[in-house]
């Protein structure tokens, strides 16, 4: 068999090994993806009449805030479905396998794109469903055309691929599973402080800087603009930089951490 050859059987075989690991074990994934779907409900039925004020003026409905929050909770959902990643990367590397791996003849970064394939399609699932929830609670695409729809999930793709790199370095870098959690916490935190609930500008002076300067906020403000009609402006570049940023730093983190001697 060529090279490559072995390296699509090998990784495929990975990943078969993670879909399995993550339908066999779903509490993990579930539980982070209960966040967003219980971060969606809270502030379109608890807060959303006094959002959509805020947002779309005196007169508007609770709908145009659902219509605001959603992209940004779909973002948010993958950041919350990477971290099952940075802890399954721990669980990995501390309980042993990995060292058996490497005594096989098996190619060496199929292990990695494994996890980081299954992860993906995990994120793509996640996405779907809360978008689920979102349409039974509202949300509507505004006249988004079959390009934007591709370009949105492509997006969504794009900087999940970019995220679970980054998660995947957590894990290796973490001694166990409770410390890779930890680790990736920010990956639930940075929307928070995002353009996920309210507009940048409508946050003080001081901290806008910190909301606008993530990758969250350009992906976001990309993805309402594709789904809604909303100006995007110079965001489609910066968060298209920031995926591909990350993705780059994410892998050569990773494949790095996972050459040296394991732990």
């Amino acid at each position: 068999m060529s090279t490559l050859s072995l390296a699509v059987r090998d990784s495929s075989t990975m990943l078969r090994r993670n879909l399995l690991h993550a339908r066999r074990y779903p509490s993990l994934t579930l539980n982070l993806l209960l966040t967003p779907i219980m971060l969606l409900l809270l502030f379109v039925y608890v807060f959303g009449d006094t959002m959509s004020a805020g947002i779309g003026g005196a007169g508007a409905g609770r709908s145009a805030y659902v219509a605001y929050l959603v992209p940004g909770l779909l973002l948010m959902t993958i950041g919350s479905t990477t971290i099952g990643t940075a802890v399954s990367v721990s669980t990995d590397m501390s309980e042993g396998i990995i060292a058996r791996f490497r005594t096989m003849a098996i190619h060496r970064g199929s292990v990695l794109v494994g996890h980081v394939v299954g992860s993906v399609l995990q994120s793509v699932i996640s996405v779907v469903l809360v978008g689920a929830v979102g349409v039974a609670v509202g949300f509507r695409s505004t006249g988004a055309t079959a390009l934007e729809w591709l370009a949105a999930f492509g997006l969504l793709v794009l900087f999940a691929t970019a995220l679970t790199w980054i998660a995947v370095g957590m894990g290796l870098v973490s001694p166990n599973a409770e410390a890779a959690s930890n680790n990736a916490m920010p990956l639930i935190f940075l929307p928070l402080i995002s353009s996920t609930f309210v507009p940048v500008h409508a946050m003080p002076g001081w901290f806008q800087p910190i909301a606008e300067y993530q990758p969250f906020t350009p992906a976001i403000e990309t993805l309402r603009g594709l789904l809604l009609g909303t100006e995007i402006g110079h965001n489609g570049w910066l968060a298209l930089a920031w995926c591909v940023g990350l993705a780059v730093l994410g892998y050569r983190w990773s494949t790095s951490k996972f050459d040296q001697d394991p732990r």
